[in-house]
């Protein structure tokens, strides 16, 4: 069915056949907002302790979207529900800390995930099972949207999955499935290179960007999460290329990361740098050697270390991504911080060296692995503060624990 038929079908259909509307809260360039995707004409009210918040519109219904609405949550509200739904809300210094990403079910072309089945696309049950756990918050670290063609007639692995940046499309993928994990905790939302301005990106600035939500920019500048004892630095890295260097983008990376040690945030507090797409991560190359590396961030990191600063800001402590579809713990040299990939939440698995010192890296950082591995398999993983450090607890798609690692003294340790 083509897309535009596809669209007009729905539009026809009931509003209980439809999509359901999602209520949600997450992390903006102005704390934290909640938001609301819905069927109806005009946006509700937010029901607090404190009294009651019209939400304003953020993005009006068109052909392909239902109307937005978002309002602000204000610190220190300790009760909020919008349409029914009671929303979860912000702490002020989230103890326990879930990571997913990469988590929609691919159909483009060729490429078939069987999003019907729970073993190929495992998604709804790991959101399920990650909420549960009943974090302080959650970080996507980006990648929601997969579908971008339509199911072929004969493939009963994805037989009815709708495609395309249109909401009942985003829903199937994301809003639906994760509905449990967004009733369980606010989530800070990272842009993945699926929501470029060429993929879903217009569907992502209306839903989740952190800024306006119209139109579709190619870039979101970097944004400061205050939390307590912890400050996020969310970095918009969808269109950063890793194997042809974009100078101009890299100039803009190296501008927001010098800045991120003059962002507005306790003085004391280090910092997490949260971006899709790892500057320094690997992924098997010829004969098994793990290579990556992804030369506009390098390049923008190589930009500041010429004027003498570290390739990342010695405040940053670790770096969270995602991109690769696995999990991955890598301690570096040159003073450049930990790094978690963890981009197993759902779409097609990558297969990773386990082993990942010696990985050959683009460019000329200088940055040598001192050692990492990768542990494959779907799952998600949950950052409890302990101590000093963080407990990193790795998930599979049920929910069972598969391994502890331990991130204190700006070092991952991951052992067997």
């Amino acid at each position: 069915m083509k897309k535009h038929a596809l669209l007009v079908l729905w539009s026809l259909l009931p509003a209980a056949a439809q999509a359901a509307d999602s209520a949600w809260v997450q992390a903006t360039t102005n704390g934290f907002e909640a938001r609301l995707v819905t069927e109806q004409a005009s946006c509700p009210v937010l029901h607090t302790a404190a009294g009651d918040s019209p939400m304003m519109v953020r993005a009006a219904a068109n052909g392909n979207f239902p109307l937005v609405c978002a309002v602000a949550i204000a610190p220190g509200t300790t009760s909020a529900t919008v349409a029914g739904v009671t929303l979860p809300l912000p702490v002020a210094d989230p103890q326990r800390i879930l990571v997913l990403g990469d988590t929609g079910c691919r159909i483009k072309g060729a490429a078939l995930q069987a999003c019907n089945d729970p073993a190929g696309w495992p998604f709804p049950q790991l959101a399920a099972a990650a909420a549960r756990l009943k974090p302080d918050l959650v970080i996507h670290v980006g990648d929601y949207l997969y579908r971008e063609s339509a199911c072929p007639p004969d493939n009963a692995g994805c037989a009815g999955s709708p495609w395309g940046d249109n909401w009942v499309t985003w829903a199937a993928d994301f809003y639906t499935p994760a509905a449990p994990l967004l009733a369980a905790a606010p989530i800070v939302l990272v842009r993945g290179n699926h929501e470029d301005c060429n993929r879903a990106g217009p569907g992502w600035e209306r839903l989740q960007g952190p800024g306006v939500a119209e139109p579709c920019t190619v870039h979101d500048p970097l944004y400061i999460v205050a939390l307590g004892k912890l400050t996020l630095a969310v970095l918009d890295d969808a269109v950063s290329g890793e194997t042809d260097l974009d100078r101009a983008t890299a100039r803009i990376y190296a501008e927001e990361l010098a800045g991120v040690t003059k962002a507005p945030a306790p003085a004391n507090a280090p910092i997490w740098l949260i971006h899709h797409r790892p500057t320094w991560a690997a992924i098997t190359g010829p004969l098994g050697i793990p290579i990556g590396g992804n030369l506009t961030l390098m390049e923008g990191s190589n930009l500041n270390a010429i004027k003498g600063a570290p390739l990342i800001p010695r405040k940053v402590e670790l770096m969270l991504s995602g991109h690769i579809h696995t999990f991955e713990s890598i301690n570096y040299t040159k003073g450049v911080p930990p790094q978690i990939v963890a981009g197993n939440g759902g779409d097609n698995l990558d297969v990773t060296p386990k082993n990942l010192r010696g990985t050959q890296f683009l460019g000329h950082t200088g940055v040598k692995v001192l050692d990492g591995l990768s542990v494959g398999g779907f799952g998600f993983l949950l950052m409890t503060r302990s101590g000093s450090g963080w407990n990193v607890d790795l998930f599979d798609s049920a929910g069972t624990k598969t391994r502890t690692c331990r991130f204190a003294a700006a070092r991952l340790d991951c052992p067997a």
